[in-house]
């Protein structure tokens, strides 16, 4: 199931939300003062981080990381492709200098 299918699926809420998602959206009463967000984590500096560095997190922790043999397979690949590639260009460019000597230069 790729990540998209996932997304769409909808899924069933967990017991006690729906009480504290009502109670998100319940009007304050007048006069009353709205209490300040709460901090997670550390308190002082370290504590403050702004939104796109949280945000930056949270899409890393959804990564799926290569294993190590993953990572081997597709370096080895890539370089054998690469020497192949090499190889075959280099090969074209002697032949078009060898025909370029033996016909124009002549």
């Amino acid at each position: 199931m790729n990540r998209a299918v996932r997304r769409m699926q909808v899924k069933e809420p967990k017991p006690g939300k729906a009480a504290r998602a009502s109670a998100r959206s319940a009007i304050p009463r007048a006069g009353a003062t709205r209490a300040a967000p709460r901090r997670e984590g550390r308190g002082g500096i370290l504590g403050w981080r702004p939104r796109f560095a949280m945000d930056i997190i949270s899409e890393l922790r959804k990564v799926v990381w290569p294993t190590r043999q993953d990572t081997v397979h597709l370096t080895v690949a890539v370089v054998i492709i690469t020497v192949l590639l090499g190889a075959a260009l280099g090969a074209i460019d002697i032949g078009f200098g060898w025909l370029i000597d033996n016909t124009l230069l002549r």
